[in-house]
């Protein structure tokens, strides 16, 4: 039987890893060893800020409804509570977007809040 040889699958595969740390400083980006580490650990980083980003947005979105209700003289929880009673259901994206876009929807959007509570 002849012996199988993995060379081509090792270098296959750790070119593959430095292909993905081009870029880094230093050996991160040359040598195979720390060029590993690096990957694995920008790896986890990437799978963490996929999931901040989801956080970080929900908040700017919510800091924008709240500035936009003070300029209609209420607060941000009170309008939240005013929109499920009057039983509208817009995503805080949304609501943020008519914010910055349409001033004077999000205005009657506050006057039907107000109606509802």
């Amino acid at each position: 039987m002849a012996r199988v040889k993995g060379a081509l699958a090792t270098r296959k595969r750790r070119n593959k890893t430095l292909k993905l740390a081009k870029g880094y400083w230093g050996g991160k980006s040359r040598l195979f060893k720390t060029a590993k580490e690096a990957v694995w650990k920008s790896g986890q980083y990437a799978y963490i800020s996929r999931r901040l980003k989801k956080r970080d947005f929900r908040r700017l979105w919510i800091t924008r409804i709240s500035a936009a209700c003070k300029l209609n003289d209420m607060n941000y929880s009170t309008f939240i509570n005013g929109l499920k009673k009057a039983d509208i259901t817009l995503n805080r994206k949304m609501l943020s977007e008519i914010a910055i876009s349409d001033p004077t929807a999000f205005t009657s959007l506050c006057e039907k809040a107000k109606a509802a509570l």
